[in-house]
């Protein structure tokens, strides 16, 4: 019953309504997903250095096998909100069997191959001695994860699709309580280390995905796993690929290109890359209502799609933009303040270069946060309307063209040091942002996807 509503609400109520009930939850989850790392960071952090410059040594490569494997459950989430929107139930039913068989597949020849070839992998990464053997064992272990992490995600993709983004938070909400305790539990009770982070992580994921499976089975709601019934079909492989392979290889790409900018920092020195990482976990948490907007947008945008509703997906994503938009701008003017920013980043050093480094840094980024508003609510237009294509060329172009050339115009043209690494991303993310409101305002989202 509660997703009848929510389609009622998506594809006729208040459209308001709708993007906060679906934005709020994944604004929340979101951050609940951040905890999982944060909470291994705090407690590597009190067993010494060497562990923790393991895990941030190989969670890159974690980050960009997973990241790939997100294709999958994005084109889900894309296809069955269309479908639904498009009243089709049983297509919806059918299209989440083929996603589940293709996310379980992409899992576990996944983790099979990197746990095989980790070892060359931290070698090729340049680590040597305790960190190399930190590093060896954690990837190998949270790499396991991966079959687990995909159902969990697709519970997420398969309820946000039908308008339900509160009970995947309530789910990664037991995940994070379960890892909370497990992470002192293995790692300093038990003395485990690195390994113990690990485990912790591949074990409370493996709980909560035993929970999505039984859930994705429960025949209460209008899209459910049925793989008794499960027959790949030809057609629906090829929509998941169509729209899943763009944002698998749009994700990767972005990876492998934030590799690239870690090592143009470091060469100002280790507190350059304190402040960098300080300013990009500032970051990160503004950017949450800005993500989640977007998410939502993808959701209304593909039911709407969907039921032919275009003009109704046009005004969800115009009042969405505007939004979030007024939304960043005035936080961002708030949080661009010289004291304000000095006042965050001081949480996390000591450090009176760092600090002031970082703080610059914030204040740059803040400033132009409200780009980010544009950049995902369309990002979500493009997703929910099937044009992946769009997301993945902007996705790379974003680092490996515009913040490669603004960092090198800064730095070698106009000699500004290390604030070339600052420019250089916010000068890139609202090129992105502007690229895509040009594309939107062609209307290629409308184009139907063939």
């Amino acid at each position: 019953m509660t997703k009848k509503i929510n389609r009622e609400l998506i594809l006729s109520g208040n459209m308001l309504k709708a993007i906060l009930s679906l934005a709020i939850p994944v604004v929340i989850n979101s951050f609940l997903q951040t905890m999982y790392n944060l909470t291994d960071t705090y407690w590597l952090g009190k067993l010494g250095t060497e562990e923790l410059a393991a895990i941030n040594l190989v969670t890159p490569v974690q980050n960009i096998v997973i990241n790939f494997g997100t294709g999958i459950t994005v084109a889900g989430s894309v296809l069955i909100a269309q479908y639904l929107g498009a009243k089709k139930d049983e297509e919806a039913k059918s299209m989440a069997n083929q996603i589940f068989a293709s996310a379980m597949i992409f899992a576990v020849v996944c983790a099979a191959a990197c746990t095989l070839l980790t070892p060359s992998i931290v070698t090729w990464l340049g680590a040597e001695g305790e960190t190399w053997q930190n590093g060896k064992t954690y990837l190998q272990l949270v790499i396991l994860d991966m079959p687990f992490l995909f159902t969990v995600n697709l519970y997420a993709a398969i309820n946000q699709a039908q308008g339900d983004a509160v009970r995947p938070m309530l789910l990664n909400l037991v995940g994070i309580l379960i890892n909370m305790i497990l992470d002192p539990l293995l790692m300093v009770v038990f003395d485990m280390g690195a390994a113990g982070a690990a485990l912790a992580t591949v074990s409370s994921k493996l709980i909560i995905a035993v929970i999505a499976f039984v859930l994705l089975h429960s025949r209460k709601k209008d899209v459910y796993l049925d793989l008794s019934k499960l027959k790949f079909e030809k057609e629906k492989l090829k929509s998941i690929l169509t729209i899943g392979l763009p944002t698998a290889i749009g994700g990767s790409t972005m990876q492998f290109g934030f590799l690239l900018m870690t090592r143009n920092v470091l060469k100002y020195g280790t507190q350059a890359m304190a402040a960098y990482g300080i300013g990009n976990k500032v970051n990160g948490l503004i950017s949450l209502p800005s993500n989640g907007i977007g998410s939502a947008v993808a959701t209304i945008v593909g039911q709407n799609v969907g039921a032919k509703q275009l003009d109704r997906a046009d005004y969800g994503y115009r009042l969405s933009r505007k939004m979030i938009v007024i939304f960043l701008f005035i936080g961002g003017m708030i949080l661009s303040r010289k004291p304000i920013s000095t006042a965050i980043v001081s949480i996390f050093s000591d450090d009176r270069e760092v600090i002031a480094m970082a703080a610059e840094f914030l204040s740059i980024m803040a400033f132009c946060v409200f780009t980010n508003g544009i950049y995902n609510t369309t990002m979500g237009l493009f997703q929910g309307s099937g044009h992946t294509e769009v997301t993945m060329l902007i996705d790379a172009s974003r680092l490996w063209v515009f913040r490669f050339a603004t960092l090198f115009i800064c730095e070698y043209l106009l000699h500004m040091g290390v604030r070339s690494v600052w420019y250089s991303v916010v000068v890139s993310n609202a090129i992105s942002a502007f690229l895509l409101w040009v594309v939107y305002k062609t209307g290629y989202w409308k184009r139907k996807r063939g």
